[in-house]
């Protein structure tokens, strides 16, 4: 009787081992004609898992089968990784089976990145002309967000799709963030007096009651890079033909403008055509001012063009007869505007930061969408959880598109620092300091001060335009208290006077296209 149970035994466990080596086999062989199993999740599902929650990674362990299933996924998928991470779902479902399979410890040695939160909260969407700061413009960052615990800011490095591309995370021999600033005699590139024409006035410092300039006088000097003197004409000549576009906030809209000064030299020039009409930018009703602009110089067909977008989110309002109406802020799609010009672009600079934050996200009466759909899930809506789905969901994006737009080349500028002192925008801060590099005047540090952009586009072909630790030695020249109408205990601490800091950043993109 023992032998024939213990034949009936062994009868049962081959049963069972060939019935598993039939349901493997076909289930491989339909991956091969349809991978059905990458869309049986959503995307938001790969920001749902904080690693230091070891009570969600124990209770994934626990369901038995479901977990070695997505573990066989995992391996089929890990082996076609290259070309399956072009779609953003299947990016999610990599990352949601790793959790599933080997827990914490093993995503974060293989996803090699991390994040930090480095929000620091921006204005209002209808910026105004007065001190920005007086309308929410920087606020604390929020407690709620752990970036240590957010493993999901970076995924698995792509394979190189085009050989002529070469990756930011590859470029080794030249780092343009590291360096000192340096005495310039031959600074700044134009007047703050006349560059009237591009120049908005509330960041003309020299137009303001601001008597002490020696902010302007410097020059930043990259360790182990060549960089050219920057002149307009050259620049011009290289641009011929071509378009610069600025997507961001406030702060790239200052970008977008020192460039203008840069490549006019500050003086007025009737030869440069204003082309907003032809890329849809103009001023909507009851707004301050148009949602972009955009210029062409006649003589070299050269487009320098920018386009408000705080968040890099799009925005959809729910009822376009509604003023009042509740915008829907896609954290996973681009915006429309990006979708619909990008193929006119030879240079792109995206940027974004100082708006995330709860009060503004209230005020402009955004709601989140993911999937097209209203955000249910809290820790997604997390301020922090949030920009960082947006963030990777551009970068991912961007990358996949620039096989098809082999001529563009893509920027993604980390956050330009705050330097408010004893209080903040709302509570008496200030950054009345004058006298230049109190902090030093090098970056020795490799790694960028911004890991949240910086792991958003690693491993992409978009360069990382990585500014904020060379401007964080530069507290002295922020508009401060020195404003058009100088209102008493108003500083603003976060834009920079023009000519100023923006157009050392300018300088680097030029140097790096």
């Amino acid at each position: 009787m023992k032998g024939a149970n213990c034949y009936r035994l062994r009868g049962r466990h081959f049963s069972a081992t060939l019935l598993f080596l039939t349901f493997t086999t076909f289930f491989f062989w339909t991956w091969e004609k349809n991978p059905f199993a990458t869309t049986l999740w959503s995307a938001q599902e790969q920001f749902n898992f904080h690693t230091s929650d070891r009570n969600s990674i124990m209770k994934m362990r626990k369901e038995g089968w479901k977990p070695l299933w997505r573990c066989v996924v995992f391996t089929a998928v890990w082996n076609r990784a290259p070309d399956l991470l072009k779609d953003h779902s299947i990016e999610a479902n990599l990352t949601y089976s790793l959790f599933s399979c080997f827990g914490s410890e093993f995503v974060v040695d293989t996803l090699k990145g991390s994040s930090s939160d480095s929000l620091t909260p921006n204005k209002h969407v209808e910026e105004t002309d007065s001190d920005s700061t007086s309308s929410g413009e920087s606020q604390i960052p929020e407690k709620e967000f752990d970036a240590s615990n957010f493993t999901n800011s970076s995924a698995p490095q792509l394979e190189d799709r085009d050989a002529d591309r070469t990756p930011s995370s590859k470029i080794k021999d030249c780092n343009y963030s590291k360096g000192r600033w340096v005495a310039e005699s031959r600074r700044p590139l134009y007047s703050g007096f006349e560059c009237k024409q591009w120049l908005s006035e509330m960041w003309a410092c020299r137009l303001t009651q601001r008597t002490e300039f020696s902010f302007e006088g410097y020059r930043w000097q990259p360790d182990n890079c060549k960089m050219l003197e920057f002149e307009k004409s050259a620049f011009l000549r290289r641009m011929q033909d071509k378009t610069i576009a600025f997507i961001g906030d406030s702060l790239g809209r200052q970008q977008f403008q020192s460039l203008m000064c840069m490549a006019t030299g500050g003086e007025w020039r009737a030869d440069v055509e204003d082309v907003g009409k032809e890329y849809g930018l103009f001023k909507p009703r009851g707004a301050i001012r148009p949602n972009g602009w955009a210029y062409r110089f006649s003589n070299t067909n050269t487009t320098i063009l920018y386009y408000w977008s705080s968040t890099l989110a799009d925005l959809e309002p729910l009822n376009i007869t509604d003023k009042a109406t509740d915008v829907a802020m896609h954290l996973d799609r681009v915006p429309a505007f990006m979708r619909q010009f990008l193929h006119q672009f030879d240079v792109l600079v995206l940027n974004t930061g100082h708006h995330w934050n709860r009060g503004k996200i209230t005020a402009n009466h955004w709601v989140m969408y993911v999937n097209g759909k209203p955000l249910k899930d809290r820790r997604l809506m997390a301020v922090g959880n949030a920009k960082n789905l947006t963030v990777h969901s551009v970068a991912r994006w961007l990358d996949s598109q620039l096989p098809s737009h082999p001529r563009l080349r893509a920027f993604f500028r980390t956050i330009s620092p705050r330097h408010f002192r004893n209080g903040d925008w709302n509570t008496g801060g200030n950054c009345d300091n004058t006298t230049p590099f109190t902090g030093g005047s090098e970056v020795s540090q490799d790694e960028s001060s911004d890991p949240v952009i910086a792991a958003a586009v690693k491993g992409t072909n978009i360069t990382l335009l990585d500014i904020t630790a060379l401007s964080d030695l530069r507290d002295e020249g922020h508009i401060s208290r020195y404003s058009v109408k100088a209102t008493a205990g108003v500083n603003d601490c976060l834009h920079w006077c023009l000519p100023g800091i923006p157009d050392t950043w300018n300088e680097l993109l030029v140097a790096q296209i």
